[in-house]
């Protein structure tokens, strides 16, 4: 049987390519709205980063998503919250 193809992305903040299944995406709409993609399918620019804590918290305090979009530092403080919010609810095991 064939082998089916594993999507890989790269992340911004670590440059690593994963499977897209193991990276969050985050989005910024044409009317320029952040926020973070966890289908994977909404429109806009998109950029993956890695489902890595220490990864996160060292591009928070470099302002990587910030540097990537173009953006204002206000905009992008939430976007940081949530990625790591769903990072620690994928660590939580499910009853």
């Amino acid at each position: 049987m064939k082998q089916k193809k594993i999507p890989m992305r790269k992340c911004i903040l670590s440059q690593e390519m994963k499977p897209k299944k193991e990276m969050i995406r985050v989005v910024r709409s044409k009317e320029g709205e952040m926020a973070v993609d966890p289908t994977g399918k909404a429109n806009g620019r998109g950029a993956y980063v890695s489902k890595d804590l220490e990864i996160v918290e060292a591009a928070r305090k470099k302002k990587r998503l910030e540097q990537f979009f173009d953006s204002n530092t206000d905009d992008m403080a939430p976007i940081y919250d949530e990625v790591i919010r769903l990072i620690y609810r994928e660590k939580i095991p499910k009853r």
